[in-house]
């Protein structure tokens, strides 16, 4: 009987469920301010690097803010929320449905990126892709850095409801991006170095303000994930 692999979760991803949580739940209101890193570390005995890989996670999907010099503070967060049906249980229908739903939102949201963005969002996204091109052996750190380029792209658009609408699917889309990243990493026919030459694509048409040719290269992207992973799960599920 062939067994899935058990996953089992990092530090500070156990931490960020937990504070998920609390937002969620309503226990950590809009506005309301979250204790200090050291504060947290010490309640929770963890590390302090652990905490703010936490928070940055929240900062990643637009629950939180955090203000020089006063703190990090719980943000306002639209009535309405898409709701999905299912944890991302990486299964080939599962990953076929989330791929699409990632070329309806990001091929688009790629095109109003070259379009719209600014000098401060360039730097961003060479800011990103510098620590992704250092990140080949270092898997949180790919992880982190393969969200915060997409997220990137969504605020390069200068369109506040994409910018939103990718913050409330982020639960779901960190978690089922940061396995098919896995996935694709592991697979014989693709490279790290193969994976950063898509985003740098992607940037440099952003950066030509191409809309057209931004598309094609996010297209592109992700019809090459969802190739190898289609691929792996033939391989591995006979």
């Amino acid at each position: 009987m062939a067994y899935k692999k058990i996953k089992t979760k990092k530090i500070y991803e156990e931490i960020t469920d937990m504070l998920l949580h609390s937002i969620r739940s309503g226990e950590l209101k809009p506005g309301d301010r979250l204790d200090s890193v050291e504060q947290l570390a010490e309640q929770l005995q963890v590390s302090r690097p652990a905490v703010r890989e936490a928070l940055s996670a929240l900062k990643a999907m637009g629950l939180i803010e955090m203000k020089q010099g006063s703190g990090t503070f719980v943000k306002e967060t639209p009535k309405q929320e898409i709701i999905f049906p299912y944890a991302p249980q990486l299964t080939k229908q599962n990953i076929e449905h989330l791929l699409e739903v990632r070329k309806i939102l990001e091929v688009g949201t790629a095109g109003y990126a070259a379009k719209n963005r600014t000098e401060e969002d360039l730097t961003t996204l060479e800011i990103i892709l510098e620590q992704m091109k250092h990140a080949h052996g270092n898997e949180e750190l790919g992880e982190k850095t393969d969200f915060q380029f997409h997220s990137a792209i969504a605020k390069a658009s200068q369109n506040p409801m994409l910018v939103n609408l990718l913050n409330q699917v982020s639960e779901t889309m960190i978690e089922a991006m940061r396995e098919t990243r896995r996935i694709w990493l592991y697979s014989k026919i693709t490279t790290s170095e193969q994976l950063f030459e898509e985003h740098m694509s992607i940037y440099v048409a952003i950066k030509e303000g191409n809309e057209l040719l931004a598309q094609q290269c996010m297209d592109l992207h992700l019809e090459n994930v969802r190739a190898t992973l289609i691929q792996y799960f033939e391989s591995t599920n006979g």
